[in-house]
């Protein structure tokens, strides 16, 4: 089915990125010191702060005015004042900055390049704000592009990088190298062609990337292994077929969705189409598999929701800027035709892939099956700069259509499935709440937070298709949840 209303032309986030020029600026080294390696950097004066960023001047904008100095206490002023306090720049932590610059220029046992430097303070911004924002290269941008798009060279694996520097598995995606490896969800990179990998070195799945062909050894920390081991891993073009089908038995079609990329929702729509001809033009049920979906462009997901859906909310995003607040809404026309209608997830099921099942769950339009989620409710943005390189920033957080945040909660399945392990204490604590430095969550800390289990195999499809077959089953899920109320846009 052809796109039936623009949910896919979202404009992206414009945020200004400004330098301080006072950092640029140089001043004569002082006499006592002998041949240095370079001027040092004059930190900006005390007195003269700089104008605040086109940014900041748009929340001037949006009050009408500039909150005056020695405005009175009140909302407008406590506004106006957090208004002002966010567009400042933070003069002694600069000079604080600039000190420990001149002292590395000046003192460090080896010269160190000025862009070197500079390219590590960058990255020491992000650094710390929580596990997804993250500063790219100009090769590491291209490559986060051509994942998106499903075509690149590599073993194909979602991973997160941990602040170790090492690197921890989200999924394998479905038949590429790392799959067949037996690479699994919840293992833990240590060390690439026996090389550790060091705190501050950036986006350190570089090596993986390679020419097709050519052959990595991944060093894996698993659950309930004593000792760390390699794999071998061959590389290859990646070409990802995120959109699977096949007919379960007459009348109960499968479609499994492993990631979300810029032609997921097509590829949706058409094999959706294949299953009901199949069917005789109408199926009876869908089990929608996202198991170990590492999620992707929200756009996708938001698109395959509208299939679904007929009326209600789909998702809302909310951030510290207007720009990051979106709402959206389905629109008539069920591509199922009201089917019956599970959702199988794992706990490697994140992001966009909680979104879709979330506002499946919550519009009562299916029951979720499986394992709670991986809990990353978080929106992230790329911001491109002038020399090719990115900022990938979290800008905001995803909310359910019943307003409720999955941020390091994650979604409850209606049926829990349990994975075929026979000591439950080797099951890893596999969640976004388990990432150090992870945005709280609204609700994090609760009973059974970190119980979700990766579902491997076709043990849960076949109970998926059993709970669908159910008889009333769908009908209860709707009658317990009454739909959002919709709203165009």
């Amino acid at each position: 089915m052809s796109l039936r209303h623009p949910l896919r032309s979202l404009l992206p986030l414009a945020l200004a990125l400004s330098a301080v020029p006072a950092l640029a600026q140089q001043q004569p080294a002082p006499p006592a010191q002998a041949t240095p390696p370079a001027a040092p950097v004059q930190a900006p004066p005390a007195a003269s702060p700089p104008a605040p960023a086109d940014a900041d001047d748009a929340d001037a904008q949006d009050d009408g005015q500039a909150a005056p100095p020695a405005q009175a206490p009140g909302k407008r002023g406590a506004k106006a004042a957090k208004d002002d306090s966010d567009s400042k720049v933070p003069i002694d932590e600069i000079r604080r900055y600039v000190a420990v610059y001149n002292a590395v220029k000046q003192a460090y046992v080896e010269p160190v390049d000025d862009a070197k430097l500079m390219h590590s303070a960058i990255r020491g911004l992000l650094f710390d704000l929580d596990p997804h924002s993250v500063y790219f290269d100009k090769a590491d941008a291209e490559n986060f592009d051509e994942q998106s798009r499903g075509n690149y060279d590599g073993i194909g694996v979602e991973l997160q990088r941990q602040p170790d520097g090492t690197l921890r598995v989200i999924s394998p995606i479905d038949d590429t190298p790392a799959a067949r490896a037996g690479i699994k969800a919840g293992d833990l990179i240590t060390a690439i062609d026996g090389k550790p990998f060091k705190v501050d070195e950036g986006d350190s799945s570089g090596p993986l990337r390679g020419a097709p062909g050519t052959k990595v050894v991944l060093t894996l920390v698993r659950e309930g292994r004593d000792k760390p081991f390699d794999v071998t891993v061959a590389r290859e073009t990646i070409r990802v077929a995120s959109v699977k089908s096949r007919m379960l038995e007459p009348g109960y079609g499968y479609l499994r969705v492993s990631a979300f990329q810029a032609d997921t929702a097509a590829d949706f729509e058409s094999q959706l189409r294949k299953l009901k001809e199949q069917s005789g033009g109408k199926l009876r049920g869908l089990v929608l598999d996202l198991r170990s979906n590492p999620g992707g462009l929200l756009t996708s997901a938001v698109q395959i929701a509208d299939d679904l859906l007929e009326r209600g909310k789909i998702v809302s995003t909310r951030g510290r800027i207007a720009i990051s607040d979106a709402e959206f809404s389905a629109t008539p026309g069920d591509l199922l035709d009201g089917a019956s209608l599970v959702v199988l997830v794992d706990a490697g099921s994140a992001s966009a892939s909680e979104v879709l099942a979330g506002a499946l769950r919550d519009n009562g339009r299916g029951r979720v099956v499986g394992s709670r989620t991986f809990g990353k409710g978080s929106v992230q943005t790329v911001l491109p700069l002038d020399n090719g390189d990115s900022v990938k920033l979290t800008t905001a957080r995803y909310y359910t259509p019943s307003g409720k945040s999955i941020q390091a909660l994650g979604i409850v399945p209606d049926v829990t499935l349990r994975a075929p392990k026979a000591d439950k204490s080797e099951r890893p604590s596999y969640t976004e709440a388990a990432l150090p430095g992870h945005l709280h969550g609204d609700e994090e800390g609760l009973p059974g937070s970190n119980a979700g289990e990766v579902l491997e195999g076709d043990g849960p499809i076949a109970s998926a298709l059993a709970e669908l077959k159910k008889p009333g089953a769908i009908k209860a899920a709707q009658a317990a949840k009454a739909p959002a109320p919709a709203t165009k846009r």
